[in-house]
């Protein structure tokens, strides 16, 4: 079982940045791969960000590669967001997930593990 509690979102102007942590309970956590989701009011969730178990490989979302940066610490169980240069459509909830088996996926469908989301909201 793993339990995962996100942190660090909150209000911001465009342009600006935020970095939000994602913190896993457990002693497994090395061994999943992590993702990072968003769902904006009125629509579906979708995939932002995932890194592999060891974090070697990444992998990300055309709406936001070379804006967002996804980062892992096995040491401190910790997956991270790191967003700059946000825009408004930016805004949603984003979500944190895990996936046993180590492999980056897209499909949230596959994510074993989920937090509970943290809103992020990008003004104009």
């Amino acid at each position: 079982q793993v339990q995962l509690v996100e942190s660090g979102g909150g209000l911001v102007q465009a342009g600006g940045s935020l970095r939000l942590s994602c913190a896993a309970s457990g002693r497994t956590f090395s061994t999943y791969a992590m993702g990072w989701f968003r769902q904006a009011p009125g629509k579906e969730r979708e995939f932002v960000a995932g890194i592999s178990w060891a974090g070697g490989s990444t992998y990300y979302a055309d709406s936001v590669k070379g804006r967002f940066t996804i980062s892992r610490d096995n040491a401190k169980s910790t997956v991270f967001l790191q967003m700059n240069a946000l825009k408004p459509e930016d805004t949603a909830v984003y979500y944190c997930a895990a996936r046993r088996g180590g492999g980056i996926a897209l499909d949230q469908q596959t994510y074993d593990y989920w937090g509970q989301g943290t809103q992020v909201t990008v003004s104009s």
